[in-house]
């Protein structure tokens, strides 16, 4: 299994509508897909549409009480794709977490040996903190969803300085597959010059597919459901359509073959 952490420590850039989407349009291509909410405020799998009450087990007890990761996943209404859900429980994890030795490698620690699915993908808090670092150390590769906006830089260079520090102490096999791009403007003179100065900055390292501002894609999750499902063709899905082939297409071939 590839696990993919997906963080950006500043909030609203579309980090859980991305790992949604993304997650969706990677099972309806055929892999065997995981999505792990690591975020307490429980976003992801809100949108995913399972309810408070149906969340049995979650990412909390996976985390801090050491249950199985098997007991932990529990089915969605999309085949193929299955969920950790996240509670309020998980708030008090970073505090719980930090008496213990192995505080980093929690999560680590519970995907090992893993043969259920084939790619995971965690949606991280909006900071980086334990919860972020447990992510990160368990990870294969990074993706980065980054809001078109003046800020947006300063952000990222935080957070690639968290990622070699990662690399320096818990994980060094951890990369980056990829910077996306979110709620994409191009009315916006602003939204150009920001994605004209992240991909001289970075690169390749920035995905080809831009995700675009767009009403169905914030309407999906208050109906609990993805947007690829919720409008399949609106511009926000097909953009994520997008990025999943460009996101296969950037994963090792032994994985894609596994």
């Amino acid at each position: 299994m590839i696990t993919i952490a997906i963080a950006n420590q500043k909030g609203g850039v579309g980090k859980t509508t991305t790992a949604i989407n993304i997650a969706t349009a990677m099972a309806a291509t055929g892999w065997r897909t995981l999505l792990i909410d690591l975020d307490p405020q429980g976003n992801a799998s809100t949108g995913m549409g399972v309810d408070q009450g149906d969340r049995e087990r979650s990412s909390y007890d996976l985390l801090v009480e050491q249950v199985p990761l098997s007991e932990c996943v529990q089915g969605t209404d999309i085949p193929g794709l299955d969920i950790v859900p996240a509670t309020v429980d998980l708030s008090g994890a970073e505090v719980e977490l930090v008496s213990v030795e192995d505080r980093t490698a929690r999560l680590s620690g519970a995907l090992s040996g893993h043969m259920g699915h084939e790619i995971c993908f965690i949606d991280c808090p909006p900071s980086l903190g334990l919860l972020t670092l447990n992510a990160l150390s368990a990870s294969d590769t990074l993706m980065v969803p980054l809001q078109c906006e003046f800020f947006a830089l300063e952000g990222l260079s935080q957070l690639l300085q968290t990622v070699e520090r990662v690399q320096q102490r818990f994980n060094p096999d951890l990369s980056i597959v990829g910077v996306v791009l979110t709620m994409f403007d191009r009315r916006n003179r602003l939204t150009d010059q920001v994605s004209d100065d992240v991909r001289e900055c970075l690169g390749n390292l920035v995905f080809e597919s831009v995700i675009p501002r767009n009403v169905r894609l914030s309407e999906a999750p208050s109906y609990g459901m993805p947007a690829l499902v919720y409008d399949h063709g609106c511009s926000g899905s097909r953009a994520y359509i997008s990025l999943a082939r460009e996101l296969i297409s950037r994963l090792p071939e032994k994985r894609k073959a596994a």
